[in-house]
C-alpha cells in the first residue's frame, strides 16, 4: 500500500481513504477477509480510473464559459445618471447611486466589463497616415483570422469575415459593401465601408469579380491577409438603440435577394429585434433581443418589405384568385381596400350584441330577462378604420409597471366568442380592482335604473356634441337612441388606479391604443370549427345573435364568428398584445388571470412613443 501511495499519480481522496482505513484496522468490527477486500478495492486501477474521469467531468463544468448579457453597460450607466439625477437632492438612495455611479474605478470597471464583452481586445494594427506625397497611393495590409462569418459578393457563399463586397459601378474595383456589426471585420476596427480591395493573401484582384474573391476567401486556411486602398471617409460603426417588434415571420434562405443568405437573420412575428444599423436603406442589420450571439444579421428594411408586400398583392389582384384570397386562405394575404362583412348583416353595417348581467354565452339559461343594446358601425362611413395598415416592424421601448396606475386590459374578439364572460369571471374576482366604465345614452332611464351606475343618462343633443369632438372611444345608435364609453370614464378609472376592462368593438382599437392610456391589447379567438361548436354545444351556449337570447348557436352563425375573426386579425394583429384562444373556457380564463398579473408587474415592449 505504501508503494501505491507513493505513486505521485495517485488520486489524493483515495490515498486519505487508506490511510484512515489503515489507522481503524484494529478498532472496526472486520475480517482480514473483510479488510482485504475493501483495500483492494480502493488500490485497484478500475477505481482510480473511474475517479479521474469523474475529476475531470466536475472540473469541464466548473470551466464553462461565461457570455455577456450586454455590451454597453457604460451606456446603461449614463442613462441611469440621467434618471435619477433630478432626484438626487432629494432622495438619499438615488444620491448615493448617483455618486457610486460617478467613482473612477466603477466607470473603469464599466469600460473594461464593454471591452471583453465586445471583444474590443484583439490586437489593432496602427492607422497608416493619409498625409503622403501626391504621386502616391496609401495601402493599408490587414490580417484576420478566419471564422465562420459571412463575406459575400452576390451567391452562395461560404462564410468568412463578417462584411460583404462588391464591384464598383464606376471604377470596376472590388470595394467593401458592407461591415456586418460584431464580425471579426468590425472587431478589426480596420476595414471600411468603401476600402478598394488589392490583393487577398498576395493574388491581385484587379480585374477579378466578386465571386473571383470569394474563391480565393474560401481555398484560404487560418488567417486572411487583405491589401487595401482606405476610403476616403472612414466613419466607424456606431449601434444605434432603436428596437422594433417585427409584424410578419421571415426566413432568409428563402430571400431571392438578400445579398448574402448566410448574412441573414431568421425572426418570427412579435419578436423584438435590435436595429444595430440602418445605414443601407434596403438591408438593416440586427440582432434579436436578448440573444448572446453580438454579430448581427441582415434583414429586409422597412421600405424594402412594404413594397414587397405591396407588389405580391398586386399580383394576387391581377391573377384574380379573389375567391381564395377572400377566404382568407392565402397564408392570411387579402387584397389592399378589400372589405368584408359578416354574410347576413345588412349592406354597410357590423352590429355587436352588448348584453348587461347575464352576459355568459356558456350559460343554460338565465334567471332573469337580459337587457339587450345594439351599436350599429357604419362601415361606410368608417372606411379608414378597416383600411389596412401595412404592418411591417414598430419602434418599441420598455414600459415598466407604474404603481397605481394600471394599464387597461382591452379583449377584442369577433361578437360571439366569449369576451363577455371572460370579462364577467375576471371582475368577480376582484370588483374593488377590476372595473368597466359606465355606458352613456341618449334614452330616458327606465324603471330601477340608476344614473351613474346603469348608464350615464344625457341628451342626445349633448351626446351628439360630444361624439362630435371625439369624446367616444365607440358609439352607435339602437332604435333611435345613441349609445357610447367615453374615454374620459376610461381615463376616470384608470386615474382612480383601478384595472380597466373593456371588450369594444374592433374598430375602437385605434382610438384607445394612444400613449395616454398605453392599454394592453388581448384578442380573444375562436378554436376551429368542429371545436368551437362541440366546445358551445356541450355548455349550451346561447345564441349572442338572438336578442332573445333564447337559443344556441346555429352552424352560420358559427362559420359567421370565425369569418370575423379572420377579418380582424387581417385588419388588426399587428396591434395584439396577447392571443388567447377560448376553447375551453376556463383554460382561457386561467391564460387571462396570467396575462393581468403580468401586465402588472413585469415591464413590457411597448410603442416607443409612449415612454418618450
Amino acid at each position: 500500500m505504501t508503494a501505491v501511495m507513493a505513486n505521485g499519480n495517485w488520486d489524493p481522496a483515495l490515498s486519505r481513504l487508506l490511510v484512515s482505513l489503515e489507522e481503524a484496522r484494529q478498532v472496526l468490527p472486520s475480517s482480514e477477509e473483510e479488510f482485504g477486500f475493501l483495500s483492494g478495492l480502493l488500490q485497484s486501477k478500475e477505481l482510480h480510473a473511474l475517479v479521474k474521469v469523474h475529476n475531470k467531468i466536475i472540473n469541464n463544468g466548473k470551466d464553462e464559459k461565461f457570455h455577456p448579457t450586454v455590451s454597453n453597460s457604460m451606456q446603461i450607466a449614463l442613462d441611469v445618471l440621467d434618471v435619477i439625477a433630478p432626484k438626487a437632492t432629494s432622495n438619499e438612495d438615488c444620491k448615493n447611486l448617483f455618486i457610486l455611479l460617478q467613482k473612477p474605478h466603477i466607470q473603469g470597471l464599466l469600460c473594461a466589463h464593454d471591452a471583453v464583452a465586445q471583444k474590443d481586445y484583439f490586437p489593432r494594427l496602427p492607422e497608416i497616415p493619409l498625409e503622403v506625397d501626391e504621386d502616391e497611393e496609401t495601402i493599408k495590409i490587414v490580417q484576420l483570422v478566419k471564422s465562420s462569418e459571412p463575406l459575400s459578393g452576390a451567391q452562395s457563399v461560404e462564410p468568412i469575415v463578417g462584411a460583404t463586397i462588391k464591384t464598383d459601378e464606376q471604377t470596376g474595383k472590388i470595394v467593401i459593401a458592407r461591415i456586418m456589426h460584431g464580425g471579426a471585420a468590425d472587431r478589426s476596427g480596420l476595414i471600411h465601408v468603401g476600402d478598394e480591395v488589392c490583393e487577398v493573401n498576395g493574388i491581385n484582384v484587379e480585374g477579378k469579380t466578386p465571386n473571383d474573391v470569394l474563391k480565393i476567401l474560401q481555398a484560404s486556411e487560418g488567417t486572411i491577409t487583405f491589401k487595401l486602398v482606405p476610403a476616403d471617409s472612414k466613419s466607424g460603426l456606431r449601434e444605434s438603440k432603436v428596437r422594433v417588434r417585427a409584424h410578419f415571420d421571415y426566413t432568409s434562405s428563402t430571400d431571392p435577394y438578400i445579398p448574402c443568405k448566410e448574412a441573414g437573420l431568421d425572426f418570427k412575428k412579435g419578436d423584438i429585434l435590435h436595429i444595430v444599423s440602418q445605414d443601407d436603406a434596403y438591408w438593416w442589420q440586427a440582432r434579436r433581443e436578448g440573444d448572446r450571439n453580438m454579430r448581427a444579421g441582415l434583414i429586409p428594411s422597412r421600405a424594402l418589405q412594404e413594397r414587397r408586400i405591396i407588389h405580391e398583392r398586386t399580383q394576387k389582384e391581377k391573377s384574380g384568385d379573389e375567391s381564395k384570397i377572400m377566404r382568407g386562405e392565402d397564408n392570411g394575404v387579402w387584397t389592399l381596400g378589400l372589405h368584408l362583412l359578416p354574410t347576413n348583416f345588412p349592406v354597410g353595417l357590423c352590429s355587436v350584441s352588448v348584453l348587461p348581467g347575464c352576459q355568459s354565452p356558456k350559460s343554460p339559461r338565465c334567471a332573469s330577462k337580459p337587457k339587450t343594446k345594439k351599436i350599429m358601425y357604419d362601415t361606410a362611413e368608417n372606411d379608414d378604420f378597416d383600411r389596412e395598415e401595412i404592418a411591417t416592424y414598430e419602434e418599441v421601448a420598455k414600459l415598466y409597471p407604474r404603481p397605481g396606475l394600471q394599464r387597461p386590459l382591452v379583449l377584442i374578439g369577433p361578437p360571439g366568442v366569449g369576451r363577455n364572460e371572460l370579462k364577467r369571471r375576471l371582475i368577480a374576482t376582484d370588483p374593488d380592482k377590476y372595473k368597466t366604465p359606465i355606458p352613456y345614452t341618449s334614452r330616458p332611464p327606465k324603471h330601477g335604473e340608476v344614473n351613474g351606475k346603469d348608464y350615464f343618462f344625457v341628451t342626445r343633443e349633448k351626446m351628439e356634441e360630444d361624439i362630435e369632438a371625439s369624446k367616444f372611444i365607440e358609439f352607435g345608435e339602437y332604435k333611435g337612441n345613441l349609445y357610447g364609453t367615453s374615454a374620459e370614464s376610461v381615463k376616470s378609472l384608470v386615474n382612480a388606479g383601478y384595472v380597466c376592462i373593456l371588450n369594444p368593438h374592433y374598430q375602437a382599437l385605434k382610438m384607445l391604443r394612444t400613449p395616454q392610456l398605453k392599454p394592453y391589447i388581448i384578442y380573444i379567438k375562436p378554436p376551429t370549427f368542429d371545436v368551437l361548436k362541440e366546445t358551445r354545444n356541450a355548455a349550451y351556449a346561447r345564441s349572442t345573435f338572438d336578442e332573445t337570447n333564447s337559443r344556441g348557436f346555429t352552424d352560420e352563425e358559427f362559420h359567421e364568428i370565425l369569418h370575423s375573426s379572420e377579418r380582424i386579425e387581417f385588419l388588426y394583429s399587428h396591434l395584439f398584445d396577447e392571443v388567447i384562444v377560448n376553447a375551453d373556457l376556463s383554460v382561457a380564463f386561467e391564460q387571462l388571470v396570467r396575462v393581468a398579473s403580468k401586465v402588472e408587474t413585469e415591464p413590457l415592449w411597448v410603442p416607443a412613443s409612449w415612454v418618450q
